[in-house]
């Protein structure tokens, strides 16, 4: 099993920058792929960015692509989402997620592990 835990989330307003953190604990080593999703009320989970993580390769929605960055800190196994040029579209609930490295990467069911979520809101 893969604990994940999101923090980071509040308010920001349009143009600001916000930072995610998402500390795993558990048997990591199983974890090939990491990824932030998010999904805003009434929408579908949708994938954001992805970090393999032992060859360190980052991809990237055309959404957020050139405004959002994806890390990692392999000694705290824990996962970032730097923020910047945040737009009220960003608003979302947003969600921490780990697999094995299988499937479509920006696919919400081929992720084995999920964090409870941090909620970001952009205001205008």
């Amino acid at each position: 099993q893969v604990q994940l835990v999101e923090s980071g989330g509040g308010s920001v307003q349009a143009g600001g920058s916000a930072k995610l953190s998402c500390a795993a604990s558990g048997y990591t080593s199983s974890v090939d792929r990491m990824a932030w999703f998010r999904q805003a009320p009434g929408k579908a989970r949708d994938g954001v960015s992805v970090i393999y993580l032992r060859s360190g390769r980052t991809y990237y929605d055309d959404s957020v692509e050139g405004r959002f960055t994806i890390s990692q800190d392999t000694a705290k196994n824990t996962l970032f989402l730097q923020m910047d040029s945040l737009k009220p579209e960003d608003t979302a609930m947003y969600y921490c997620a780990a697999g094995d490295g299988n499937g479509l990467m920006f696919s919400p069911a081929v992720y084995k592990y999920w964090g409870q979520g941090t909620q970001v809101t952009v205001s205008s």
